[in-house]
């Protein structure tokens, strides 16, 4: 059945009166497929929370409607008043039918990579997609091979990589997998990308040549440089001419471009709403805030209450940096904090509302607890701070509550080329492939 109309205006989109109307009499339909595809598009969407509030009556025209589309049957159909609320709970408990039967078929086409309308696919991945990534990092002489990894990953149920360099093995290990990339370019290569000709062939070799079955999401440009760094001034240069050769590939709309800054380049962060860049940093990182805010990418960040501890240990508890904390430990205005990633966290939201962007979404594309080498560095501690980042990831902060907060956990591996202690010892997993804690990432 056709349940589509077109009014005197010429629309074919319902009115929002209209929609209430039709939500009346779905229940009368003989056959409901075409219904359940106008309930799943846009428009209806729009309309359904856009009638809240409104009392709907049982109006002749609402009978007319009904008899338009052939569901109203008046032994059926009682013509007492009913109000927008009970409309509503029909369509979201029919909408929640639906969707337990469509998830598994949603699932199947993402993981899958069947070809989809690309924005229709996109949004289907942000949805669908986990908030949980992993940083796999080669710094080891004794790790598995880039297969075993990706199995290892698959075998977890871990979705997204932090990769930081275009390593061909990691790459080619990739291929097919849909596990969605973070791709790294080194500091060491920024200076070399400000050319624009060097970075159109930088992307061509690793971004374009794998692009049809490696999931890349972003393109972190740097990682940590320092704003008196000799890189710095090549940073925000490198992104726009990787964007420039992104577009055009015409890749833009699937791989965003963006740069990965640590806390440090915060000169308040306590209490979280006086959040500021410093006046170091200013010069640095507001251009690039600019450059994301124009092109929709996010700002990466890495973000580590182990190291805001382990330098204050006098006046931060190690059960506000373990989000072990039985209440609020700060009290910010309307914000109450309860850990310290997320004071973290929105002492960075609130400097990018000073810079002019507060729109600007944040990933943390690092966080870890070492499990041994320092203070407060054992395998419980750290097993607790993972389990419970995982877990409160999902959540959103207090001043972006229920936004899931998109997390590459550091590091996949202990690696043990880096420097003696800390640094050694930030693995989810041993070299064997064994896992250091019980997670659960899926």
């Amino acid at each position: 059945m056709d349940v589509s109309w077109r009014r005197s205006n010429g629309s074919s989109h319902p009115s929002s009166s209209e929609f209430a109307v039709l939500g009346r009499c779905w229940c009368f339909y003989e056959d409901r497929t075409e219904m359940i595809k106008k309930l799943l598009s846009r428009e209806m969407h729009a309309l359904a929370l856009s009638v809240s509030g409104t009392t709907v009556k049982t109006t002749s025209e609402g009978k007319r409607r009904c008899k338009e589309l052939g569901g109203y049957n008046s032994s059926r159909l009682q013509s007492s008043t009913m109000n927008t609320f009970m409309a509503t709970t029909i369509l979201l408990l029919f909408g929640l039918m639906i969707s337990r039967l469509t998830l598994s078929a949603i699932e199947l086409l993402i993981l899958s990579g069947s070809s989809l309308d690309s924005e229709v696919s996109h949004k289907l991945k942000v949805c669908y997609a986990q908030s949980i990534g992993v940083c796999y990092g080669k710094n080891g002489n004794n790790l598995p091979s880039d297969q075993e990894v990706v199995s290892l990953f698959q075998a977890n149920a871990i979705r997204r990589m932090r990769i930081y360099d275009p390593n061909r093995d990691t790459l080619e290990a990739l291929r097919g997998s849909n596990i969605e990339v973070i791709l790294g370019v080194p500091n060491d290569k920024l200076q070399s990308l400000t050319d624009a000709s060097a970075a159109a062939t930088w992307v061509q070799d690793n971004v374009v040549a794998y692009s049809s079955n490696v999931r890349f999401r972003y393109i972190a440009v740097g990682n940590e440089v320092p704003p008196g760094d000799a890189n710095a001034q090549s940073v925000l240069p490198a992104m726009q001419n990787i964007h420039n050769a992104i577009a055009s590939a015409n890749l833009q709309d699937q791989i965003k471009v963006s740069t990965a800054i640590d806390t440090t380049l915060l000169g308040s962060s306590y209490p979280p709403s006086a959040g500021s860049f410093s006046a170091g940093a200013s010069s640095f990182i507001n251009p690039i805030i600019n450059f994301l805010r124009t092109n929709g990418s996010p700002l990466l960040a890495n973000v580590y209450p182990y190291f805001s501890y382990r330098d204050d240990p006098q006046n931060i508890d190690l059960s506000y940096a373990l989000f072990t904390s039985p209440g609020v430990v700060v009290q910010d205005g309307q914000y109450g904090y309860q850990n310290l990633f997320d004071a973290l966290l929105d002492a960075l939201y609130a400097a990018l509302e000073k810079a002019g962007a507060p729109n600007l979404n944040i990933v943390v594309s690092e966080s870890g607890w070492p499990s041994e080498g320092g203070t407060a560095t054992t395998v419980e501690n750290a097993g607790t701070f993972y389990r419970n980042l995982i877990n409160h990831a999902k959540q959103g902060t207090p001043r972006r509550s229920g936004q899931a907060i998109e997390t590459y956990l550091f590091a996949m591996f202990d690696e043990n080329l880096k420097a003696a202690g800390i640094e050694q010892h930030f693995g989810l997993f041993l070299p064997n492939k064994q896992p250091k804690y019980q997670l659960t990432f899926g």
